[in-house]
């Protein structure tokens, strides 16, 4: 049984790794993506494509989307998943308001895309990735992510990659392909790199274990 101590040890670096990834996250969508319209897929791009075909506001079907995945990821990986997702979730939305407070802290890559695209998946890949490893979600991109790995046992890289995908080639139907083609930079690389992140330095056993649901 672990002691009080090594419990809050415990703690501390649970909830340290989210708040680092939110921030890394978040530093990286304000200071890239906003800035160079480079776009991810998930929520995010089908809340445009529901925007540009149906009229409806992302100020409604982003929440709708996203509480949708949280509540779903709960159902199959149980309430520590909830815990750390909430926590992510806030922990996003503080750091993004505090980014705001300042001008761009990075040159702005409108220029170069295709660097602008890389850059913002290394953010993408190993905010998001930390949170993951940790068992948490920063959206309903993550969650949805989580729950498909779970239930298929396929590697999570491969479950966002799908899902990003799959938005992005709906998104044909509105979007010039050379912009989208940056955005399949962003996404393939990011997805892979969230997969490399959770699982770094972990054995087999320990990857397996992550797969059952949490209590």
């Amino acid at each position: 049984m672990s002691s009080p101590r090594e419990k809050a040890k415990s703690f501390l670096y649970t909830y340290g790794i989210i708040l680092l990834g939110s921030a890394i996250l978040s530093f990286g969508l304000y200071n890239i993506h906003e800035q160079t319209q480079v776009t991810e897929g998930g929520v995010l791009g089908m809340t445009l494509l529901l925007q540009h075909w149906l009229g409806l506001s992302p100020a409604i079907t982003s929440p709708v989307m996203d509480i949708a995945c949280y509540l779903l990821a709960w159902r199959f990986l149980g309430n520590s998943f909830a815990r750390y997702a909430i926590t992510a979730s806030l922990a996003f939305a503080v750091f993004h308001a505090l980014w705001e407070r300042f001008p761009p802290l990075l040159p702005d890559l409108s220029p170069y895309p295709v660097a602008a695209a890389i850059l913002g998946a290394a953010f993408v890949g190993v905010g998001v990735g930390l949170v993951v490893r940790i068992g948490g979600a920063c959206g309903g991109d993550d969650a949805l992510a989580l729950t498909f790995s779970h239930l298929s046992k396929w590697p999570i890289a491969r479950c966002y990659l799908i899902s990003d995908l799959t938005v992005l080639f709906l998104s044909l139907s509105y979007i010039p392909f050379t912009r989208i083609l940056f955005s399949l930079i962003t996404v393939t690389l990011s997805s892979a790199l969230i997969g490399w992140v959770q699982n770094f330095g972990k054995s087999p056993r320990e990857e397996t274990a992550e797969e059952q649901p949490a209590g």
